[in-house]
């Protein structure tokens, strides 16, 4: 059991920030390290967030200089720390239905196609995502055992740990109708009072795994009807997009769609895929 802070000293946390400082020299170190894990970029004026998410790893590692976890990490490629650093770097922000013109084109496309309706959902995040498509789909499909299916992956594992539990707050549902509401999601009582679980029938449809967008083959259970990578393009530079992008091209089906975030466009960075709609792409192979 740890002993309260004695009144008016600061917590261990920011007494560690008071000692600690971070150099141009391990500031730049980490940025090189979190691009060539993850393709991040990371740029100046992310100093204080880098420093503010890393200074508690440091705390829990029980170190006191940046230069000492840096050398830790490149020690051993292989050491689970590397996990903890890319999950303190990445940023994850998502909400229910967001950026909502999608799901109506991604209805109309589901209710065209015969077979199994497959979708892989690039950057889950927390759950919020992957669990619109999926009651997107309900909704235009039904819950027939192999009508769809949605694959869903980030590579931070802590966020998928919480998008496996499927809890949320209920004011997090705004976005949805009181019908979504009942049909998909059941209301916690007593302690869990203003919580929502996610029904076991709509999760059932949803695969979580731990991807890379960097790694140079995906384990992934393509190909697909349609690929979310949406608000991800964005913290990786131009060389990376492009080759994910080329990655992207053999894992969707013909006639397949690719749904990007509203400030990317990828028109300027790949010939391989035409702009069909509001940052809707499909594959330029497949365009008549």
């Amino acid at each position: 059991m740890t002993s309260p802070v004695p009144k008016g000293q600061p917590s261990p946390l920011i007494q560690m920030a008071q000692r600690l400082t971070l150099s141009d020299a391990h500031f730049r170190r980490i940025c090189q390290l979190i691009y060539q894990r993850a393709g991040i970029v990371l740029a100046e004026h992310k100093r204080d967030m880098v420093y503010n998410r890393l200074v508690r790893r440091l705390r829990d590692l029980g170190l006191d200089d940046f230069g000492r976890y840096l050398g830790m990490l490149e020690a051993d490629q292989n050491t689970s720390e590397w996990q903890a650093f890319i999950n303190s770097l990445t940023t994850n922000l998502t909400a229910f239905f967001r950026e909502g013109h999608h799901f109506p084109i991604l209805t109309d496309h589901a209710k065209k196609r015969t077979g199994e309706y497959r979708i892989w959902c690039a950057a889950a995040s927390t759950g919020e995502e992957p669990y619109s498509i999926a009651i997107t789909l309900a909704d235009a499909l039904g819950q027939t055992p192999g009508r769809w299916k949605v694959f869903a992956s980030d590579i931070d594992t802590e966020v998928l740990q919480k998008a496996r539990k499927g809890i949320y707050r209920l004011d997090e549902l705004k976005t949805l109708s009181p019908q979504q509401l009942q049909r998909y999601f059941m209301r916690g009582t007593g302690p869990h009072q203003g919580l929502v679980r996610v029904r076991q029938e709509l999760a059932n449809y949803i695969e979580f795994n731990v991807v890379n967008l960097l790694d140079k083959q995906y384990q992934v259970p393509g190909p697909f009807d349609a690929i979310f990578c949406r608000n991800v393009m964005i913290y990786f530079d131009k060389n990376t997009q492009q080759e994910i992008l080329g990655r992207f091209v053999p894992l969707l089906k013909p006639q397949g769609l690719l749904f990007a975030g509203h400030s990317e466009n990828f028109s300027n960075i790949s010939r391989e895929f035409w702009l069909r709609g509001q940052t809707v792409y499909g594959l330029s192979k497949d365009k008549i």
